[in-house]
């Protein structure tokens, strides 16, 4: 798979910010993206997470 540059992936979330949208615990939202269920991206050399916006409208709409 090619590299995708940050502006194709569209709007970027923070864990808490994503757990925030879905009224979840932050450590929530780490587990579903542990597990598969919430795709993520890791970024910076700190590992940092970050889900796109459709991941998680996706997510929503399969788990309402």
């Amino acid at each position: 798979m090619a590299p995708m540059a940050m502006n194709e992936l569209g709007p970027m979330l923070t864990a808490s910010e994503v757990a925030e949208m879905l009224h979840l615990h932050v450590n929530t939202v780490k587990r579903l993206g542990d597990r598969g269920e919430l795709p993520y991206y890791r970024v910076c050399k700190r590992g940092d997470r970050r889900f796109r916006l459709e991941d998680v409208m996706q997510f929503l709409a399969r788990n309402r």
